[in-house]
């Protein structure tokens, strides 16, 4: 038999739809996994007939694979990605190339290519998104790692990401723990549009009490627009799905929102990194006040029921909920990017930008429409310091944030909470304030901790302090912290 072109290790939904997707494409797929019947039953069933080699060990996995072999991991990020590394270095030469297309976090990606490297071999993390199906007919896919593994397995990758205009979804991202950071950005991105979409979906629901399959055929119609995006599709087909006892599908969900932690670490970097990631961390903080469904149920009893009242227009609210939406949808990728740059340069990646948004067109869960303008902006000017920056972008923030201003109002107003959209607003209002209230932060430090200021009417980089009352001296804190 001939050898694979690629091994698999890992053969939960995922791995097993990304090793159908490989074959189709033309690859020869060797597989492996821990439960060895798994292997087994996948070759003799969804793999029959098949240029799929099963293997009921790591040996058998590593003697079937082409030179340089090329391993990829689909198994839980963490431990078990450390553990199978352990395992194959000893079976593998100068040359070959693991591959982990897991949802680890970047600086565990970062930790293991220089491993990896200095015994020889090359690694890859890479990002992978688009779900189950995504997997089996076309993901995006972020790597990045040791760059010599890139032209090895560039056809393999490219062959079965997604196509946007002939155009994969696929490319490389940038050295060490580029192409997880690049994944785990995508990620916080999608926790903000999801979280958009539920307040819009909760604006219309509490407020103008619309039914099931009036907000259904909305989001349908939004997905014919600038709205246009896989969220926005399926969100109008869970509007509409009934069950097998016809009921609403939706209506019967808890809402208490799960989260594997990706959005969370996004939050947590951009803190690392000094970047306003305002969007995304409310919206991370939404699944968390979510989650402890018996103190909202103690704090309604006990505090009262909001009961908001619908606007008299309610046509022209669900236009202003519309360009609400997209504007938020904006400032939350606009922040995104942000981080992105403040990233490439902490960590020297030469990231592609618009590359990167031409990645996110098709086959992850936050491919849209919008992304295209997102490349376009960054194709006219690839070093944009914001994307509210770009004409483009400008143009439509200021035809837009009139709605988002008046839906945060009428909504705050009401008492429905809109965290992640407020939270837009807040951004918008900031980034325009050249003249901000952060002078008096600054005094307060001074006062209490002698930390120092700088001075409107001098050179920056030249600090001072006040002796606010009479008694501090002119001792000052040794560290200063912009």
């Amino acid at each position: 038999m001939n050898k694979a072109d690629i091994g698999l290790i890992g053969l939960a939904v995922m791995g097993e739809n990304l090793v159908m997707n490989m074959e189709s494409k033309g690859f020869t797929v060797a597989v492996y996994n821990r439960t060895v019947d798994k292997v087994d039953k996948f070759i003799e069933g969804r793999a029959k007939g098949k240029n799929i080699i099963g293997a009921h060990s790591l040996e058998e996995l590593i003697a079937n694979l082409k030179s340089p072999r090329k391993v990829m991991l689909m198994v839980k990020a963490g431990k078990p990605v450390d553990d199978f590394i352990e395992k194959l270095l000893p079976l593998l030469d100068k040359g070959d190339i693991i591959i982990d297309g897991g949802n680890s976090h970047y600086p565990d990606t970062q930790r293991r290519t220089e491993y990896v490297e200095s015994k020889g071999l090359l690694y890859i993390g890479a990002g992978v998104s688009g779900g189950e199906e995504g997997a089996l007919k076309g993901p995006s896919i972020m790597p990045g790692g040791s760059k010599e593994a890139w032209p090895p397995v560039k056809p393999i990758l490219q062959g079965i990401a997604a196509k946007v205009d002939g155009h994969p979804c696929c490319d490389w991202v940038g050295e060490g723990g580029a192409g997880h950071y690049v994944k785990m950005t995508h990620n916080g991105i999608e926790y903000g549009d999801m979280q958009l979409i539920a307040e819009s979906y909760i604006l219309m629901r509490d407020m103008l009490k619309l039914s099931n399959d009036e907000m259904s055929k909305i989001f349908a119609e939004w997905n014919k627009g600038k709205l246009d995006s896989y969220l926005i599709e399926i969100t109008a087909d869970i509007l509409s799905y009934k069950d097998e006892e016809n009921k609403y599908a939706i209506d019967y969900i808890m809402d208490t929102a799960g989260q594997k932690g990706t959005g969370k670490w996004t939050a947590m970097d951009a803190l690392e990194e000094g970047v306003p990631l305002t969007l995304i961390a409310e919206a991370v903080f939404a699944r968390c006040l979510s989650s402890d469904k018996e103190q909202r149920r103690h704090a309604e009893e006990l505090l009262g029921k909001n009961s908001p009242k619908a606007p008299e227009d309610k046509e022209q609210f669900v236009k202003d909920i519309e360009n609400a939406l997209y504007a938020a949808k904006v400032i939350s990728y606009a922040q995104g990017y942000v981080l992105l740059r403040s990233a490439a340069k902490t960590y020297g990646w030469n990231l592609n930008f618009g590359g990167i948004a031409l990645m996110w067109r098709g086959g992850c869960i936050i491919r849209s429409a919008f992304l295209g303008k997102i490349h376009e902006a960054f194709t006219e000017n690839p070093d944009l310091e914001n994307l509210l920056f770009a004409p483009y972008f400008a143009n439509a923030m200021k035809e837009a944030v009139p709605s988002l201003r008046r839906i945060c109002s009428y909504a705050m107003q009401e008492g429905v909470a809109i965290p992640s959209m407020a939270s837009a607003l807040c951004y918008w209002d900031g980034i325009k304030t050249f003249s901000s209230g952060a002078n008096m932060i600054q005094a307060q430090r001074d006062y209490f901790g002698a930390h120092t200021y700088e001075r409107t009417d001098r050179p920056k980089g030249e600090f001072f302090h006040t002796n606010w009352t009479g008694e501090g001296g002119d001792t000052q804190s040794g560290v200063y912290n912009a």
